[in-house]
């Protein structure tokens, strides 16, 4: 073929079958120098060579251009280049702050955070790495004087002097070269940089350093695709493609779980962040005080939460009448945000608000203290659009007994029983999270449609009353009912910090006992729930990324992403209209 024949070419192209039309689409932010935006070629070499699109994204802080870009990227590579302005930090320069880079610092330190915001998978690299740290909570070191240098004259495909990579951690695993390998090992890499990340921060953790201790990578404590490492290796051929292999997956990982989130419904079954309302909150921002908000909903790809009116054991006022001001103000709230958000009652609406670009709020009650002791009130809260009344909390009532509580009716009293029925004749679920066994089983027995437990996880896994038996849960399933894994950390394990891996075990001990058509996920946000990987709204599409990673078909996804949970909600509401 003529090296200067466009004809033939385009001949070829036009014979190509496209492989990449399936590649993950990788964001890399460009240098900025001589008034133009720059980018080394083994970037995007090497994003090529691991199977990702390059996009070269200019440092530009316009708002819709940040969120537009992110709409369209699906992993962010942070590239090197000059120093970050100290006034980031809040602090003054030193007399050695090299050159800093203003036309790139606030563009790269706002789309870093909102990527992190949105669990897409992040590389830092040589700057980028001092950027995630220092968008993430992390500090940087102005100026490093050790006696190792760590600004090579050599050309940069020439590694100058080691890091040590410890076991367990991620890095670890990319780089070692054995299945065997346990021990730290020394990495030979390539060194640009006099400024270094000094504080990793607390979503961060070191897990490689420099023989002088600077801390050349970093990585997500939270079970989440963000590293950053110091050098560049994007110039050190096959040792930097494991890198940027590592990156590419992720991103594909990424990808797939965000198309899934296009056309699966998405519920989370409990939370609790109504109880917060009166402090002012504005759902429509990316508010710190609570886990679920628009903005948080919105970047976990979650469609619609159930919101209850949590009552307080001890609450000494009107239950009732607390109850109902929360539902009067979460219907404030949704009038105040309709054009993003609406009420829900029926899987049907649920659906319709999904096609209408809205998320969900369906209504609950946690305590059936609510009540107040008079039936009729099954009635008004049936006519407020409540999908279900967890029966107790943390005590016994006049209902039922609570698995904290002192076994005062032996399971579920005369008036929980008719409150039951009459939730059955008007299309409410009973809901068991909470209460005691034998409430459970007198519940199981004593109402005509099937039962949930809206939040609660597996006694197997972590002994605690409030979890399910094996028993309950076959027991549960065999009625036709379902149990939604919840994200409390006490309930999770024992001792230590849960994550989203524990949340995973009780996940997958709850399908192997009850079968994949009667679990869920309630996270119980905003009640004290939230685990490292699954800590607020905004990181939910860590547990789709989780269920595809086990394989999970997309037919299972969708029954543990809500299905299921839907499927009784369906069969309770179209009992009710045989009376």
């Amino acid at each position: 073929m003529n090296r200067f024949d466009l004809d033939s070419h385009l001949s070829q192209l036009y014979n190509h079958q496209p492989a990449s039309a399936h590649w993950p689409v990788i964001g890399i932010t460009g240098n900025f120098a001589d008034n133009a935006c720059q980018l080394g070629k083994g970037y995007y070499s090497q994003v090529i060579r691991a199977g990702g699109i390059p996009l070269v994204i200019p440092p530009c802080a316009d708002h819709e251009t940040l969120f537009a870009t992110l709409d369209r990227i699906d992993a962010l590579l942070l590239s090197g280049g000059a120093d970050v302005n100290p006034l980031y930090c809040g602090e003054e320069p030193v007399a050695r702050l090299g050159r800093i880079n203003a036309e790139r610092d606030l563009p790269e330190l706002l789309i870093t955070r909102l990527a992190a915001n949105r669990q897409m998978p992040i590389l830092g690299i040589c700057r980028g790495i001092q950027v995630l740290a220092m968008a993430l909570g992390g500090k940087v070191a102005q100026h490093i004087d050790t006696p190792i240098k760590h600004s090579q004259d050599a050309d940069r495909s020439e590694p100058t002097h080691t890091v040590t990579v410890r076991p367990d951690t991620l890095l670890y695993n990319i780089y070692k070269t054995s299945s065997r390998q346990t021990e730290p090992f020394s990495l030979p890499v390539n060194s640009f940089h006099h400024q270094a990340v000094s504080e990793a921060g607390p979503r961060f953790r070191v897990c490689a350093t420099a023989p002088d201790g600077t801390i050349e990578a970093i990585e997500s404590v939270e079970c989440k695709p963000m590293m950053g490492v110091q050098w560049h290796p994007e110039c050190l051929g096959s040792d930097g493609e494991l890198l940027f292999g590592w990156l590419v997956r992720q991103a594909r990982s990424y990808r797939q779980a965000q198309r899934l989130h296009d056309h699966i419904l998405t519920l989370d079954t409990h939370c609790d962040t109504p109880m917060l309302f009166p402090q002012g909150i504005d759902f429509g921002t990316r508010d710190p005080r609570i886990l679920v908000d628009l903005p948080k909903m919105f970047e976990g790809r979650l469609d619609a939460s159930v919101m209850v009116a949590y009552i307080p054991q001890t609450m000494q006022e009107s239950a009732f009448d607390y109850a109902n001001s929360i539902f009067d103000k979460i219907g404030t709230i949704v009038d105040s945000h309709a054009s993003h958000l609406a009420l829900a009652r029926t899987p049907d609406e649920l659906w319709q608000n999904k096609r209408q670009g809205k998320k969900s709020i369906v209504l609950g009650i946690e305590n059936g203290k609510a009540l107040e002791g008079d039936i009729r009130n099954v009635s008004h809260f049936a006519k407020r659009g409540i999908v279900y009344i967890t029966l107790c909390h943390n005590g016994d009532n006049d209902l039922c007994d609570s698995a904290k509580g002192t076994n005062t009716h032996g399971g579920v009293s005369d008036f929980g029983a008719k409150v039951i029925g009459q939730m059955n004749r008007l299309g409410m679920m009973v809901d068991l999270s909470h209460a005691a066994e034998s409430s459970f089983y007198d519940a199981l027995q004593l109402s005509s449609t099937p039962i949930v437990c809206s939040h609660s996880s597996c006694r197997a896994l972590c002994d605690h009353p409030r979890n399910l038996t094996d028993d309950q849960m076959r027991a549960l399933a065999k009625a036709g009912g379902v149990c939604q894994i919840t994200l409390y950390h006490g309930f999770l394990r024992k001792d230590g910090e849960a994550t989203i891996l524990d949340a995973m075990a009780h996940l997958d001990h709850a399908i192997d006992v009850m079968g994949v058509d009667h679990v869920g996920l309630g996270t119980d946000f905003d009640g004290d729930g939230g685990v490292l990987g699954l800590a607020d709204a905004s990181e939910l599409t860590l547990f789709t990324r989780q269920l595809l990673q086990r394989r999970y078909s997309e037919e299972d996804i969708q029954k543990i992403w809500g299905g299921n949970f839907l499927r009784v909600m369906q069969q309770v509401q179209q009992f009710s209209h045989s009376f």
